[in-house]
């Protein structure tokens, strides 16, 4: 269907679908936020496990979709180009969230979050592994190297998950919440009692499939305006598809900020940039295909850019 419409219908509804993700995204934050307390999830494991995949539906739609049509550089460029870009949501969020006060990382104390960062970057040096075998790779349409990118990610939540036993402790002078993000945080917490789990639950699950169905059109609406305006797969999964699947991590990065719980807003985007190369066991398993021999020289860069950027917050 999409590729029937015009360019300017195109743009109507690839725009129309990024507003969605992004509305969808500050539900997701919120039904969240409910749910880490309780269930006792903490800040850092409900961004990384939670928040992390819902927010990051999109990409699963734009994969799978990608995957079914065989046109895996666009599945491949949005993703690694999503690691980089979320990455730089962190920065977005000192300049628009947080202003001139302090940044966002000296305001988040826990030491979850460099286990995170760690987990982004042991994840990424499995992909660049995994690029590195030959492209006949395959047990029946079951990629190893791409296994061993999400047997990598699963292990490292299970470590994350019993960090609790390290004896880590925060010295120096806790960070205090400016006025009105104490009133935030305030009133967030008397809805949140007000709010039953039943309903953050149906909030939650109503503003995923919302960010799923959104995703989807993005994707099939991403892709055919890439054929019609002429860019390769790559360059606009890397670029303009990757910007917009970003907006559930700056929505929801933002109202955690305003509410002052600045660990779920680093925790969402390690926890997200963790989750995203998982995503190449499934196109791998959909497409019949080795996704990651298929990386291209601009694909292994925007590998080492995430690691970089990583590097630079951890």
């Amino acid at each position: 269907m999409f590729t029937t419409l015009s360019v300017p219908l195109l743009v109507l509804a690839f725009v129309l679908a990024a507003g969605a993700v992004w509305l969808a995204g500050i539900r997701l934050s919120r039904a969240t936020d409910i749910l880490d307390e309780r269930f006792h999830l903490g800040a850092a494991l409900g961004g990384l496990i939670l928040l992390a995949v819902a927010t990051n539906l999109p990409e699963i739609a734009i994969t799978v979709s990608a995957a079914l049509s065989h046109h895996l550089e666009l599945a491949i460029g949005n993703i690694l180009g999503g690691i980089a870009v979320q990455t730089v949501v962190l920065a977005v969020l000192d300049a628009f969230g947080l202003g001139r006060r302090a940044p966002l990382t000296s305001l988040s104390r826990s030491l979850n979050l460099v286990l995170e960062g760690s987990l982004v970057t042991a994840v990424l040096m499995g992909v660049v592994m995994g690029a590195q075998l030959p492209k006949t790779t395959l047990l029946g349409r079951l990629e190893p190297g791409a296994l061993v990118v999400a047997l990598l990610w699963g292990m490292g939540l299970w470590l994350i998950s019993k960090a609790k036993a390290i004896p880590w402790k925060a010295e120096g002078p806790a960070p205090t919440l400016p006025p009105e993000a104490q009133q935030a945080r305030q009133q967030q917490r008397e809805r949140n009692n007000a709010t039953s789990t039943a309903r953050a639950v149906l909030t939650f699950g109503v503003a995923a499939l919302v960010t799923l169905g959104a995703g989807l059109v993005l994707a099939l609406s991403g892709e055919a305006l890439a054929g019609q305006l002429h860019l390769s797969g790559v360059v606009f999964g890397a670029t303009v598809l990757a910007i917009a699947t970003s907006l559930p991590e700056i929505s929801t990065g933002l109202a955690s900020v305003r509410l002052g719980d600045y660990e779920l807003a680093v925790s969402d985007i390690f926890g997200g940039n963790a989750f995203l190369p998982v995503l190449f066991l499934a196109a791998s398993l959909i497409s019949g295909q080795a996704v990651l021999p298929q990386l291209q020289c601009s694909d292994l860069y925007l590998t080492a850019l995430g690691v970089l950027l990583t590097a630079v917050y951890l």
